[in-house]
């Protein structure tokens, strides 16, 4: 059979929308995209409001809800800890400090990170982690996820303390990854309904 007389056959529209068969991987798939969504979220909530656990925990143990200065929203610095404490001394230390604005005295390392830093590392939080959560443009979500996770490692797990090189961020890349592969908004989420919008069904990178 020649070239000219070979049948091309297109992937039906349903298989490109739909790239996991089975649905049990689905299930995975979507339970993968609600728990990645509820991290970034959690992040968010926990530092806007100081709810004890990365953020409002005193020495006793005891939780300072709302604490001043440690909530965002009473003043609080969500990323100061991370400038402060968390930067690994791995080839983009340097780079961070001065974002950071980080300065190393005799009693330690203090940050005073400009707050356009706090503005985006919280409002991209919340949006990825609601953009995951309710599956719709679960893609850009994932996208903003893995864009974070390499901030994140190279900022403070260069290199891992308890391995040669995989670290847990690259690990939470690698499923987000997965997600924008299996479209995985279709699946206990709202991706069905948003990637028929007529507005977005033509435009994939908003699935």
């Amino acid at each position: 059979m020649d070239t000219a007389q070979r049948i091309q056959v297109e992937m039906p529209p349903i298989e490109r929308l739909e790239p996991v068969h089975t649905k049990g991987l689905r299930r995975v798939f979507g339970i993968l995209r609600l728990a990645m969504g509820w991290t970034f979220l959690w992040a968010f909530l926990d530092k806007s409001f100081a709810l004890g656990f990365a953020t409002g925990r005193l020495d006793d143990g005891s939780i300072d809800f709302w604490a001043k200065g440690a909530a965002w929203f009473n003043g609080g610095s969500p990323t100061k800890g991370v400038f402060t404490y968390a930067l690994n001394a791995g080839p983009f230390q340097g780079f961070y400090e001065r974002l950071g604005h980080v300065t190393v005295t005799a009693q330690g390392a203090t940050a005073s990170p400009p707050e356009w830093i706090n503005v985006v590392y919280m409002v991209s939080m919340v949006l990825i982690g609601l953009g995951l959560i309710t599956g719709v443009m679960t893609r850009l979500a994932a996208a903003g996820g893995i864009a974070w996770m390499a901030i994140f490692y190279t900022a403070t797990a260069i290199w891992p303390e308890n391995n040669p090189f995989l670290d847990d961020h690259i690990v939470y890349a690698i499923v987000l990854v997965g997600l924008i592969v299996a479209n995985a908004g279709r699946y206990y989420g709202l991706g069905k309904i948003w990637q028929r919008v007529s507005f977005v069904e033509g435009r994939k990178y908003l699935y």
